[in-house]
């Protein structure tokens, strides 16, 4: 049994079963023991998983030729702020030199009072934690984590606050019983900051997630878990040791933008969005004039990029 594990265990002893959002934001985020606060690099070969960020410089210069032709067409000239919400080893800072370039994670950094620009983020949502929820007889009802016969599991609580069921009614149309839903109220919080601190620019959020039409697939819900580069859904498992994500509800991101005031303007494949930065030189820049080592190195990122992650993640631009 992990550290972690033994603390939570205590504390469901104390307190009873816990929401999954509180046993996800300690799993992740416990200031030692969380897998995002342990000494150790998650990324690469050598690490749980890979995240486009990896395959630089091409998403990076693709990126930020995107970013830069959108602003203009806004017609925000000058010195731009891009802020990146989880910007960890910080492998976009050379992509937005020449640009103000303010990183920003979870345990630290704070988005600027007022800014023009673009708030950026790439494989940042999908790691906030969430609360679960199970449909039964027409109502949502919470699912809590409990300790039973030396392991974490599932347990069926009481219905869900007014706040989760609002979110659920708004995208989590009627469905079938028995079906497993997330909760994602950081997402919609986070909106609710970019939207109070961005004066006029762009929302920019890369991820794998669904809509709300879409959500129909999932009916056993997102929740995955990575380690050694395997993924798994059985998620309560060593906490502090594995990631977890949940997929993004970019149509909650969109509309709850809107009422904060951030316009939609795009919603596209990460392909389609790295195709219209790279078209305009026929992505010149992006591969470089270096090698043939380093010419091969790039056009194999930019295949990866283009017919591996680009199906698979979406764009969502937001406008200000």
């Amino acid at each position: 049994m992990t550290a972690l594990a033994t603390l939570i265990r205590e504390e469901i002893a104390r307190a009873g079963p816990v929401p999954f959002s509180r046993f996800m934001e300690l799993a992740l985020y416990h200031p030692q023991l969380g897998y995002y606060r342990r000494a150790r690099d998650p990324f690469g070969k050598a690490g749980d998983y890979y995240t486009a960020e990896q395959l630089q410089p091409v998403f990076g210069i693709l990126i930020a030729a995107r970013i830069r032709n959108l602003l203009g067409e806004m017609g925000e000239a000058g010195e731009t702020t891009v802020v990146e919400l989880g910007a960890g080893r910080g492998e976009m800072a050379e992509a937005f030199a020449g640009m103000r370039y303010i990183p920003i994670d979870l345990e630290g950094g704070a988005l600027p009072d007022r800014f023009r620009g673009c708030v950026f983020s790439n494989e940042f949502f999908d790691a906030l934690a969430v609360d679960v929820a199970v449909r039964r007889s027409g109502e949502f009802r919470q699912m809590r984590v409990g300790w039973s016969g030396e392991r974490f599991v599932w347990v069926e609580a009481g219905r869900v606050d007014e706040e989760a069921e609002d979110y659920l009614l708004r995208y989590a149309a009627p469905r079938q019983e028995g079906e497993i839903l997330e909760v994602n109220r950081e997402a919609l919080r986070w909106m609710e900051r970019i939207a109070g601190h961005l004066e006029r620019g762009l929302v920019v959020t890369i991820d794998y997630g669904y809509t709300a039409r879409e959500a129909a697939r999932f009916p056993h819900g997102t929740l995955m878990s990575y380690r050694r580069h395997h993924a798994s859904e059985e998620v309560l498992e060593d906490p502090g040791e594995r990631d977890i994500t949940a997929h993004v509800p970019f149509t909650a991101l969109e509309e709850h933008g809107k009422r904060c005031g951030l316009e939609p303007l795009r919603f596209e494949t990460l392909a389609r969005t790295l195709l219209d930065a790279g078209q305009a030189d026929e992505f010149a820049a992006a591969l470089g004039a270096g090698d043939a080592a380093s010419q091969t190195r790039r056009r194999m990122q930019l295949k990866t990029l283009l017919f591996g992650m680009g199906e698979t993640f979406r764009t969502l631009i937001q406008r200000k």
